[in-house]
């Protein structure tokens, strides 16, 4: 049977060329002609050994004149994960930067760092993702309020300091500090709850995670009734209008590049959202939120200041939804704050109130704005507003208690401090009122003030029941009574001990209320009686010109930085007149320790009482304690009482810890 054609067999029929004779005479079989019918088996193997004699000088060429960084392409490819059998494989598509379906120069370019990926390709894959991963998204808002890590004061307005660069934000005297505090001007960065009433954001619909406390120790019925009640899920916002529900994968896959952390990213493509859609108020917060994350990650003040604008621009829009003007508002007046700018702030949380009159936590939250420029007046109108319509309000009481016991006004205090702290409502759970709870029952003669003080301690506000301070460095060691060996300031006692008479007659010939040096204490710390103060130094720089009028006490102290430098403390002279009391009270911080120099003291009537110890006062002999924990002075002598009185660092502060502490 005649063989089968086809394309093969043709393939493979062999043609024996014509013989010749050369000119020796010899018969050879003649090549087939360069321009005949194909190649032999010893011109491929010429060609691929040319082709290979090619690639190998263009290697060496690479090599030599460094036409490439291989260290960069190594760590490149370690980074991205593929290897050289995906290579023959053909797997390189998967990283294709522009879409175009290959792997080539463009993208090469990209895994070198040489160009950024197109925001289409990252929105493109967001939104494969995000179909993956959440066929049944219909969510698009979130509870997050952005947390500064590197803010050192918490939620509560308790400080669990680690020594992180400080950020401060000048704050009103009359809300920050605590009625035991001898500072008159306290530089801390606050925050409030944020359980108060969490911003919104996109893609969550779980509710954001309270900080643990320890329980109390108590009976049930002891317990406020709203804690032992589970907390009803909150509604969630509604932050997209009619068109942008349209375009809701579009807006997800940006937002999803925010989620992942990669803000650079997630800028760019909310950015070109906006450009597509310019009057869509949703791509616009959303370029606001992942502008506010790239500020953090930066830690750039200018990009937190233009992430402000775009919540502004986005509040503004026609067609925002009334939760999304909500959200972006709130976010606007809180990065305001954290930035300083109180009054921005107040004029931001006004203008909410104005669209949303009924919102209650909105007006608590406009309070607590005019507290922090000091204006005590404006958020006890607030207050009383909120209290005529909503009556229980727990948060609401608690500040306008706070408010009462700053005028003064003890006995009325009591009641709102009380109540509020037992709603358990958000925003009530403070050290600052169980403080000032305890201490008002304390000026009072109540001791029910220590059940406020032991609440306190068990809500983890509070090291004990006695150190009360709110600004602390954890792990320090804690003992009201110290001697000088303790401290490991021998040489500073020793030089005050040794220079007591000099520090006197310094400090004795600016006494006259002539010289107007001696200044009344203002902190409201006295029951009766008369107390005044000289300051020297005060956060570790010294008090204007006042070093003039004692310069040889100045000049003893200057080579001493745990005193001169302590920027939680103060150096000044204290003067006390007979029939004085001053209230138990604590100082606000444990990160110093106080030292008094006895100058003039009468042979009896002068006593300090810390904790349970009571002792009285030395002349040139110095006592040491810490003024964290709970103390108290009497001077019924028949002649004024002189001291010396200088802070210095607690010694267990690192030296790291003492310069980036803030100021006190």
């Amino acid at each position: 049977m005649a063989p089968r054609k086809n394309f093969r067999n043709q393939a493979k029929k062999e043609v024996k060329p014509a013989a010749v004779v050369n000119k020796n005479g010899v018969k050879a079989e003649a090549t087939v002609a360069a321009s005949g019918g194909g190649f032999s088996g010893t011109k491929i193997f010429t060609w691929f050994m040319v082709l290979a004699l090619l690639g190998v000088w263009s290697s060496v060429a690479v090599v030599w004149f460094d036409l490439v960084d291989y260290d960069n392409v190594i760590e490149r490819a370690k980074e991205f994960r593929f290897n050289f059998s995906e290579v023959l494989q053909g797997k390189l598509s998967a990283y294709d930067a522009d879409g175009d379906g290959d792997f080539d120069v463009e993208d090469a370019k990209v895994l070198l760092g040489l160009k950024e990926r197109p925001v289409s390709v990252l929105l493109r894959e967001a939104k494969e993702e995000s179909a993956v991963k959440e066929p049944d998204d219909s969510r698009d808002e979130a509870t997050h309020p952005y947390e500064d890590e590197n803010n050192a004061i918490d939620t509560k307005g308790e400080l669990v300091e680690k020594a992180q660069p400080q950020q401060t934000v000048e704050e009103s005297k009359q809300y920050n500090d605590q009625p035991g505090s001898l500072e008159t001007k306290e530089t801390v960065q606050l925050r409030y709850n944020a359980e108060a009433e969490s911003v919104p954001e996109p893609e969550a619909d779980v509710e954001p995670e309270v900080e643990s406390v320890p329980e109390l120790k108590e009976n049930a019925e002891d317990q406020p009734k709203d804690k032992l009640q589970e907390k009803p899920k909150k509604k969630k916002p509604k932050l997209l209008n009619k068109f942008e529900k349209t375009i809701k994968m579009e807006i997800d896959a940006a937002e999803k590049l925010r989620k992942k952390g990669k803000v650079e990213e997630a800028v760019r493509a909310f950015e070109t959202l906006v450009l597509q859609y310019p009057q869509s108020p949703r791509c616009r917060y959303g370029k606001a939120l992942a502008e506010d994350g790239l500020a953090e990650k930066m830690l750039s003040n200018d990009m937190l200041q233009k992430a402000i604008g775009t919540y502004k621009e986005a509040s503004e829009l026609p067609n925002a939804t009334p939760d999304l003007i909500k959200a972006t508002l709130k976010k606007r007046a809180e990065r305001q704050q954290f930035l300083g700018r109180m009054r921005g702030a107040l004029a931001t949380l006004e203008k909410l109130v104005q669209i949303f009159p009924e919102d209650v936590a909105l007006k608590n939250d406009l309070g607590v704005a005019h507290l922090l420029i000091g204006d005590n007046k404006g958020a006890k109108r607030i207050y009383e507003e909120v209290l005529a319509t909503a009556p229980s309000d727990g948060f609401a009481k608690v500040h306008y208690g706070f408010i009462l016991k700053s005028e003064n006004k003890i006995a009325e205090s009591i009641p709102f401090l009380r109540d509020g702290l037992e709603s358990g409502h958000p925003g009530t759970d403070d050290g600052r009122f169980y403080f000032h709870l305890g201490d008002a029952l304390q000026r009072m003669g109540d001791d029910s003030a220590y059940k406020w003080y032991e609440r306190g301690h068990l809500r983890g506000h509070f090291a004990s029941v006695w150190q009360r301070s709110l600004y602390n460095v954890d792990g320090l060691k804690a003992q009201p009574w110290w001697t000088p060996k303790d401290t490991g300031y021998m040489d500073l006692v020793k030089t005050l001990e040794r220079n007591w008479r000099i520090i006197r007659d310094e400090a004795q010939s600016v006494m006259d209320k002539t010289t107007g040096l001696f200044v009344p204490e203002e902190e409201n710390l006295r029951e009766k009686g008369e107390w005044g103060q000289f300051t020297l130094w005060q956060q570790g720089k010294k008090a204007g010109e006042a070093c003039r009028s004692v310069p040889k006490t100045c000049g003893l102290l200057e080579r001493y930085p745990e005193a001169t430098g302590c920027k939680r403390g103060q150096i000044k002279f204290s003067v006390m007149q007979p029939g004085t009391h001053v209230w138990p009270h604590t100082g606000p911080t444990n990160c110093r320790l106080r030292m008094h120099l006895g100058l003039v003291i009468p042979k009896t009537g002068c006593k300090i009482r810390c904790t349970n110890d009571t002792r009285a006062w030395e002349e040139g002999k110095v006592l040491i304690f810490d003024d964290s924990f709970e103390h108290e002075v009497w001077q019924d002598a028949d002649s004024y009482r002189l001291i010396f009185i200088v802070d210095v660092w607690h010694p267990e502060l690192t030296q790291y810890q003492r310069q980036t502490l803030s100021s006190i």
